[in-house]
């Protein structure tokens, strides 16, 4: 009678591990990031150029040919 208690009372605290372990803690969730980088537009980079131009970053030749390398591949893209 006591072996059987016994092993009721070993059985039920296998029986506790086990589900402790299979729930367990120590679990962690680590959220995937997406990191969206965003092209600027033609009108930015004309901006941009403007402001280069303006502050006297650039001269009048390499603004003139920027702008027109800017306008080139405008033009070559597809329409979205």
């Amino acid at each position: 009678m006591r072996f059987a208690k016994l092993c009721v009372v070993l059985m039920a605290v296998v029986f506790v591990l086990n589900i402790a372990a299979c729930c367990g803690g120590g679990t962690t969730v680590q959220e995937k990031q997406t990191q969206v980088i965003s092209q600027p537009t033609v009108g930015d980079q004309l901006q941009d150029l403007d402001t280069a131009y303006k502050n006297g970053a650039i001269t009048k030749q390499e603004y003139d040919k920027l702008k027109q390398d800017i306008m080139n591949k405008a033009a070559q893209q597809p329409a979205k």
